[in-house]
């Protein structure tokens, strides 16, 4: 199932996405599409419904976030070796865990804002994974089993703030707007080979990054799993899993976002996201 949430902010309602592409209503059948509907046995009775008896939803209306709730956005850093060199930064030996302020999350085509003062702001297509059941020191075997599905995510990220004012990535990372997510939640089953997904971003129409989860240094099972040993993951948490090249920092000279930029990404099976950056608005 593609599951997605639709509406004015912080009047999302439930929807998802048929086999023809259109645009169903949820509502009547759950309140949202939170941690409490990414049970097992919740999204069992989502995929059998008869999706033609769904209200069909006119228009295009603005996607939302497809997962209310979110109760910690954990970041993953450095995970593709060809990133990691342009960035001049030795391969990791293990999974390198950050935060994104949950603040930052937005719909998929929501504009990203330029923090104040920010003078290099760069763009990161990433693989988000969406935890379905509670996962506490979980095998790398039975890692899958705890994850709901996936989606296309923008980690979105000011450099300077990142890398130059002190060791926490943090606070180059959390920014208001920085985390772009969506536009569809695409279940587990849906995927046959979550390690075999192209994905791209293009700035102003030209590719910038071009790459595959297949070249992910921890692949999906291992982050769930290694994740799992340092903190409990809950229902709605989401993972974004690292960037492959082509960001702005790593190119001669740099090049990082202006006001006016159009960023437009996507990623195999997980859909597309388009973003306009605006300058800073308190």
């Amino acid at each position: 199932m593609k599951l997605v949430r639709y509406g004015n902010p912080g009047k999302e309602k439930p929807g998802l996405i048929d086999a023809g592409g259109k645009l169903r209503d949820l509502s009547a059948i759950v309140p949202d599409i939170g941690p409490a509907q990414l049970d097992a046995a919740v999204l069992a009775k989502l995929a059998k419904l008869d999706t033609a008896k769904l209200p069909a939803v006119r228009g295009t209306p603005r996607m939302g976030c497809p997962v209310a709730g979110v109760g910690k956005f954990i970041a993953i850093g450095l995970n593709y070796a060809d990133h990691a060199a342009e960035s001049g930064a030795p391969i990791p030996k293990e999974p390198i865990v950050f935060m994104k302020a949950t603040t930052c999350i937005q719909g998929p085509n929501d504009p990203v804002m330029l923090p104040k003062g920010s003078v290099k702001s760069d763009w990161e297509v990433e693989l988000g994974i969406v935890i379905g059941t509670r996962a506490r020191y979980v095998t790398q075997k039975a890692a899958l089993d705890h994850v709901a599905g996936y989606c296309t995510i923008n980690d979105v990220s000011e450099r300077e703030y990142q890398i130059e004012r002190g060791p926490q990535w943090d606070k180059g990372k959390g920014c208001d707007t920085f985390g772009p997510i969506g536009p569809w939640l695409v279940t587990r089953d849906e995927i046959a080979n979550v390690q075999k997904l192209s994905m791209w971003l293009d700035l102003n129409g030209k590719r910038m990054q071009t790459g595959s989860t297949k070249t992910m240094i921890f692949g999906v099972a291992k982050l769930v799993s290694y994740v799992s040993q340092f903190m409990t993951l809950m229902p709605g948490d989401v993972i974004t899993t690292g960037t492959p090249p082509g960001v702005g920092l790593g190119m001669k000279p740099p090049l990082y976002l202006k006001k006016g930029d159009v960023m437009t990404l996507g990623i195999e099976g997980l859909g597309e996201q388009r973003q306009v950056v605006v300058p800073f608005k308190l």
